[in-house]
């Protein structure tokens, strides 16, 4: 199925919010009903913005300060768009991201203290105004997403290492950023059953397929 332009979705919530298997069910589903799909994820989802996420993640960057922890996310996502996002987006694709800008403003711009509006205008230096048409929030409260990251088998990362505090900062920053983009950002609970946060998630992308 060819859609006009593309149509950009992205997916957020807390650490183990379920977010990466959310996207597969949703991908799994829109290929049997023959959509052209991307899947991709941030910071990654490209050669040079992968090696810029092993910097990022890497539990012994200790001292990584976090206008540099927003920089290295801008730049990855930058060269992300330009390279991966935008030709699919030309060439009439669903794109899937699994993390997009609303992440650096609630854990940068938000959580770190330096500015969401700061870390807005590095952002769209980097990718201009080219926002997503959807964003699914993933909603799981900070300490039952922490309890998942460390109950599973997924690699655990510097972010993952920050403290509870923390976590229900970036939080209270997602609860913001609901408040300033509400037409955009649409809150799914994560706490239900797999089947049904991906049942509820298909419903609300249909709305603007």
């Amino acid at each position: 199925m060819f859609i006009l332009n593309g149509i950009f979705i992205t997916f957020e919530g807390p650490e183990g919010s379920g977010k990466t298997s959310v996207i597969k069910g949703v991908t799994e589903q829109l290929l049997k009903e023959n959509y052209e799909i991307l899947t991709t994820r941030e910071p990654g989802g490209i050669r040079i913005s992968e090696k810029i996420r092993d910097i990022i993640l890497d539990v012994e960057h200790k001292e990584m300060t976090a206008r540099t922890e927003a920089l290295l996310y801008a730049a990855s996502r930058s060269q992300h768009y330009e390279e991966k996002i935008k030709p699919a987006l030309e060439a009439g694709k669903i794109i899937l991201c699994d993390r997009f800008i609303d992440s650096s403003l609630a854990y940068q711009g938000y959580a770190r203290e330096i500015g969401v509006e700061e870390v807005f205008e590095i952002n769209r230096f980097g990718i201009g105004n080219n926002l997503p048409v959807l964003t699914i929030f993933i909603d799981v409260p900070p300490q039952v997403g922490l309890n998942r990251v460390f109950s599973n088998t997924r690699k655990v990362d510097r972010l993952d290492l920050e403290s509870l505090a923390f976590h229900e900062k970036v939080y209270e920053g997602y609860m913001q950023l609901k408040d300033r983009f509400p037409k955009r950002i649409k809150f799914i609970d994560g706490q239900n059953p797999l089947e049904k946060v991906i049942e509820d998630t298909l419903k609300v992308i249909k709305e603007i397929l």
